[in-house]
């Protein structure tokens, strides 16, 4: 590869090399992951000083990986014995191509994607930007195969201009940040070592993941200061099944799940209000109950879950917040369906007989509380569900985890039981009260500045990235106390979804996210802007980058 791109102009080679990267299918969960890998290792390796220092390139397989994906890093030693390192960092992988239809053989041809959509009567917008020439379409464009592309070519800048770097990088590639974020996870263990053996001192770590447009007409650049962290809220719910000719004496747990969805699903109200931020409310992902087939009984149980974003919320917060929802909802439906059968009796004559609709709601860690406190064994009951449900998608797992549970309760009685399932995602933001992130924030302030003023670019700093990124893993906010509540109400999350938090707490590197620029992320139409992303993004990073290494006022050194 370098042999290819070594006369280009950096914007020309940061093309190349992201057209090559398109090329490679890397959809999450598939072999594709693997060769993308494959080939960035491969083309780091061509670069004259890794020909010179291969063990400053190496790979980490992902620990029991069905298919053999792995993280890959590559070091670059700064001119000074400084042991500042900023960490250059982006995903690999790609979400599906189900949304092409019938341009799927076509998802990764940026080049019949261009043609395909010049002719694109239906979107206005994206057939404009394909007449530019401006714009590099196909699935990964802009998530983030150009992101990738754009460290590439700043660790090949920095190993061939070493006098500009006071400190050193250490670049990394992982995979599964669409679905599980396994590859940045198992990074945490390698980032730990590299720190203790070479003795780094991380100061940053920087994604290129995109941005895009807020709002119609929407022209700044936005740079994220830290990323928010994610919660999967999950509700089991119990109730008492009927026959459906004595429908109302029974407690329908989708009736249930209905009402704590109404209440729950886009909520702005359950959302933290921080002025200037972009804070999206709960939306829900998962509602079910259990039954397969047709018959004329009620469901006993309805399985309910939500995609819950945390900006500065701990999830001891949001517990205490959505059992409280719960509990309303809860009382209404049981008013509810005493009120229709005081009803129904007026109506039929019938003499009524005595139904309780009350529905207990709980947390998890009560409910655990309250079965040990008689003497059952838990720990053990849920390893077993484990052991009898090998290969069961981990969601599924965890409710079939607190289903176990509630069979163990004699009285069978309606409840609901709220717990978190995988993926967990930590926030992580810098909090400008404390010295360290103060300064950090001042240089990327200063480096937007600089390079605004150079390029006519409209930079905005924000807090925090609206979308769910790899950063939220390498620094840990909670306190030992907050963690051990999420813990606690997470089924067995050492076995399902073990995080190292100790070593997240130690490393407690903060995220900035400089990312490419594009539009319709996840969609076929997804494209990213060259003359931005190819051109202006990498000098900010490198601006950027020689700053915090340097660590003094102002700008360093000339950029290139």
């Amino acid at each position: 590869m370098y042999e290819q791109i070594k006369d280009m102009t950096m914007a020309a080679q940061i093309e190349t090399v992201t057209r090559k990267l398109i090329e490679i299918n890397s959809i999450n969960g598939t072999k594709g992951e693997v060769e993308l890998a494959n080939f960035i290792k491969e083309t780091l390796l061509t670069f004259p000083y890794f020909q010179k220092n291969p063990s400053y390139v190496w790979e980490q397989l992902v620990p029991n990986d069905s298919i053999g994906r792995k993280n890959v890093f590559a070091f670059v030693k700064g001119f000074s014995s400084s042991e500042k390192t900023v960490v250059y960092h982006a995903h690999i992988d790609t979400v599906g191509v189900q949304d092409f239809g019938s341009l799927q053989p076509y998802a990764f041809d940026s080049d019949a994607l261009e043609a395909y959509f010049k002719q694109y009567e239906y979107d206005q917008d994206v057939k404009q930007d394909a007449h530019s020439g401006d714009w590099l379409f196909g699935r990964g464009s802009v998530d983030m195969q150009s992101g990738i592309a754009v460290h590439l070519v700043n660790v090949l800048h920095f190993t061939q201009n070493i006098g500009q770097l006071p400190g050193n990088l250490l670049f990394m590639a992982n995979p599964d940040e669409e679905s599980q974020h396994k590859g940045v996870i198992a990074s945490l263990t390698e980032l730990k070592r590299l720190q203790v053996e070479k003795q780094l001192d991380y100061i940053v770590a920087i994604n290129t993941d995109f941005i895009t447009p807020l709002y119609d007409g929407d022209t700044k650049r936005y740079i994220y200061t830290g990323a928010a962290g994610k919660l999967l809220p999950s509700f089991y719910i119990y109730g008492r099944e009927t026959h459906v000719g004595d429908t109302l004496s029974g407690i329908d747990p989708t009736y249930i799940s209905s009402e704590i969805n109404r209440r729950i699903n886009n909520n702005i109200e359950l959302a933290e209000n921080i002025p200037g931020e972009l804070i999206l409310p709960p939306s829900c992902l998962y509602q079910k109950d259990e039954k397969d087939v047709y018959n004329v009984q009620t469901a006993k149980r309805s399985f309910l879950y939500f995609n819950y974003f945390i900006y500065e919320s701990t999830a001891k917060e949001v517990m205490e917040k959505l059992k409280q929802v719960a509990v309303v909802a809860c009382q209404e439906v049981e008013a509810n369906l005493a009120s229709n059968y005081q009803e129904f009796s007026k109506r039929t004559g019938l003499p009524p007989k005595r139904y309780s609709w009350s529905v207990e709601v709980t947390s998890l860690a009560e409910f655990i509380e309250e079965l040990t406190q008689k003497g059952i064994d838990v720990d053990n009951v849920m390893k077993e569900v484990i052991l009898e449900n090998e290969g069961l998608e981990v969601r599924e797992l965890s409710f079939k985890m607190v289903e176990a549970l509630q069979q163990l309760d004699p009285d069978k009685k309606p409840r609901v039981i709220i717990f978190y399932a995988p993926p967990y995602l930590p926030h992580n933001y810098l909090n400008e009260h404390h010295e360290r992130d103060w300064n950090l924030a001042r240089i990327v302030k200063e480096s937007m500045k600089f390079i605004a003023q150079e390029t006519g670019e409209q930079f905005e700093l924000k807090r925090f990235f609206p979308y769910l990124a790899d950063g939220s893993f390498l620094s840990i906010h909670e306190t030992d106390e907050e963690i051990a509540s999420l813990i606690e109400n997470f089924p067995e999350m050492s076995s399902i979804f073990p995080l190292p938090i100790r070593e997240m707490r130690e490393l407690n590197i903060p995220s900035v996210n400089m990312g490419v620029y594009g539009k319709d992320g996840h969609k076929w139409t997804e494209r990213v802007y060259k003359p931005y992303s190819f051109d202006v993004l990498p000098r900010l990073i490198r601006e950027t980058s020689i700053a915090m290494l340097g660590d003094i006022e102002g700008r360093t050194s000339e950029t290139g």
